[in-house]
């Protein structure tokens, strides 16, 4: 059986920074334009970290009863590990999203009962991510729908949430946060392009080539840091998040040259790092603004 600390690395902590990122940033924009409702900021955090760790879960488990992990070169996978049963993941993955209903509800009776049909939508895509008889991860989809989750959908909805309006900067904000994320699922997908490619998984990185995704990796960088710049004219605090450039210059650097599990696998953690502390200082800048 997995101990606490086995179910705890198979929640991949260390990506819950793309989780935390689009929710800070949004919240700060909401800011810019009227005063901030705590506790619907808390909720929407809450909302995106259990929908993190539940599509984590669900990919845990989907992947290892197709078999996909089989021979997967990443972190710790409970289900293909065999250190839990795939119920027992599967269960973790339900009570995860579960969370993430609850507090959606909360928000969505707050504020507008339309965000029920999002927080509907977001789930579906937890679970269909590489779940259900067509996964879209599958057929190199995933990219597009973490920018449109964890980028559009998480930034702009917490500012949404706030009442305030929805203001410029978060539309621009859900780029500097969504495309770093998109940059770790490829990172993720670089990594396991080979074995992918044996299972059947045609990713992003399997249809257009590992040499082609590494590139678009740091493009999606480049893009993120570019975003900053239309949110800087308007409020220029928000040139902060430029700081954190040096933060992708080592990620950059292994995704363009590395072939080594653990040299992809230091890149994916240093894209989680490099979106929260970008993600962090835009919303320090918007909160001056």
């Amino acid at each position: 059986m997995a101990t606490p600390a086995q179910w705890i690395q198979g929640a991949r902590p260390r990506t819950l920074g793309a989780a935390v990122a689009p929710v800070a940033v949004g919240t700060a924009a909401a800011s810019t334009l009227g005063a901030i409702t705590w506790w619907r900021a808390g909720a929407a955090l809450l909302v995106a970290l259990a929908l993190q760790v539940g599509v984590n879960f669900a990919n845990d488990y989907s992947d290892g009863v197709r078999g996909t992990d089989a021979d997967r070169r990443g972190p710790l996978r409970l289900t293909a590990s065999g250190l839990a049963r795939p119920g027992e993941v599967r269960a973790a993955a339900l009570l995860s999203l579960l969370v993430a209903a609850v507090a959606g509800l909360a928000l969505a009776l707050a504020v507008n009962p339309w965000l029920l049909l999002l927080g509907a939508v977001l789930i579906a895509a937890a679970v269909l991510y590489t779940g259900g008889p067509r996964p879209y991860g599958y057929a190199g989809l995933g990219e597009v729908m973490v920018l449109a989750c964890f980028g559009f959908a998480a930034t702009v909805g917490s500012a949404y949430v706030q009442g305030n309006g929805v203001p410029a900067a978060a539309w621009w904000g859900s780029l500097v946060t969504g495309l770093p994320a998109c940059a770790v699922l490829l990172a993720n997908n670089v990594r396991d392009v080979r074995t992918d490619v044996v299972a059947g998984k045609r990713t992003l990185a399997v249809r257009i080539g590992e040499r082609a995704a590494r590139r678009l990796f740091v493009g999606c960088l480049v893009g993120a840091f570019v975003a900053v710049l239309p949110i800087a004219m308007a409020q220029p605090w928000a040139a902060l998040a430029l700081l954190a450039v040096p933060l992708a210059l080592r990620p950059s650097r292994a995704m363009l040259t590395a072939e080594d599990a653990p040299a992809l696998i230091a890149a994916l953690v240093g894209t989680v790092r490099l979106e929260l502390v970008a993600g962090a200082l835009l919303a320090l800048g918007l909160a001056f603004a």
